[in-house]
């Protein structure tokens, strides 16, 4: 599209008509937004919670590596998806320890607890998760808020993407809105 900003992402690009295009300084700012809430929303775990979190997972049902990030993921609402270079060392050191068991179907290994694993998860128990544990300590924080500013600033980089020069200034419009609306939040005391 003519005009529209170039590549992939939005911050610091000088793409569409130079430095007077419409937005130049929201866009470099919802850069930052999101460049801080990515960091917020997948902040790192302690050393251990992948070994507590694939053990409270596998005490529920079998799973392949890939269901385990993802059941991570999605239990700690985005907050954390740990990486496959976590999770399968866990997962190869637990079954190591005699802890889980592997079963190979169509070259995917499916992973379940031993009787051993199952007493050491159910000892665990009465823990709590460490998506639960995380939320609690930053009252949730960690989840909701980052993760309505990520989808915020992905689809300001839409637009500023694939808008057109009026879509953009609307856009910037809307961005300064509910820039205004969370500060009056703040000051509602």
């Amino acid at each position: 599209m003519s005009g529209s900003f170039r590549g992939s992402g939005f911050g610091g690009r000088r793409g569409g008509p130079g430095e007077n295009w419409p937005g130049t300084s929201a866009w470099e700012a919802m850069e930052q937004l999101r460049a801080q809430f990515e960091r917020k929303a997948g902040a790192r775990m302690g050393r251990g919670d992948v070994r507590v979190a694939v053990l409270a997972l596998l005490s529920e049902k079998p799973m392949h590596g890939y269901q385990i990030i993802q059941e991570i993921e999605e239990r700690s609402g985005g907050a954390w998806k740990p990486s496959p270079g976590s999770v399968y060392p866990t997962l190869q050191l637990l079954a190591d320890e005699g802890l889980i068991g592997a079963t190979e179907s169509n070259g995917r290994k499916t992973y379940s607890l031993t009787d051993e694993g199952r007493r050491v998860a159910e000892a665990a128990a009465d823990q709590p998760a460490p998506w639960e544990a995380q939320s609690a300590r930053d009252g949730g924080r960690a989840t909701a808020l980052p993760r309505a500013g990520i989808d915020l600033a992905r689809a300001a980089a839409q637009v500023g993407h694939s808008g057109n020069p009026e879509q953009v200034k609307q856009a910037v419009a809307v961005l300064d809105e509910a820039r205004r609306k969370l500060y009056s939040i703040l000051a509602q005391e």
